[in-house]
């Protein structure tokens, strides 16, 4: 891979009941990219051309190949396939009360908000729609996502 480092990126998560897991991705930034977020009116930004991204990095996240590491989380039990996106530790801190039922439930590699817009939701979207989510799930619910995870991934939308 290129951006130097190892071909696995690794970093701290909050999983179910807070507690923090490493969660694994195929490297898709230059080393050190990881501690210059973007960060605006409490909102993460994910800008659609970061210079932090790798030329192979961006084809690894458009069509979501960096997050099949993340199937060791979920065969660890850290992770399930359907759930809210785990956050970093430091993104509790713009948590407003009713955002912390996400602890509730295993963190997922795919859910509610990335059907539903990807990159292109902010924080405060995804949020909102991974607790509608943890509202209305249930295994048709998990089925539905899984299936509308196939296109998204495919054709790359909202992901950058």
């Amino acid at each position: 891979m290129s951006g130097g480092g190892p071909i696995i990126f690794s970093q701290q998560r909050v999983g179910k009941s807070g507690k923090l897991f490493v969660l694994y991705k195929f490297r898709t930034m230059v080393v050190g990219s990881d501690t210059m977020a973007c960060v605006a009116n409490s909102e993460l930004l994910k800008p659609r051309l970061d210079a932090r991204i790798t030329g192979l990095g961006f084809w690894l996240r458009r069509f979501s190949l960096d997050e099949l590491p993340q199937l060791i989380n979920v065969i660890r039990g850290e992770m399930a396939l359907v759930g809210p996106r785990p956050h970093l530790p430091a993104e509790l801190a713009i948590y407003e009360e009713q955002h912390f039922q996400r602890l509730t439930v295993k963190p997922g590699i795919t859910g509610l908000w990335q059907v539903s817009g990807r990159s292109e939701k902010t924080l405060s979207e995804q949020l909102e729609l991974d607790l509608k989510y943890i509202a209305d799930r249930g295994l048709m619910l998990d089925i539905l996502i899984v299936v509308k995870t196939l296109p998204a991934v495919l054709f790359g939308r909202g992901a950058y």
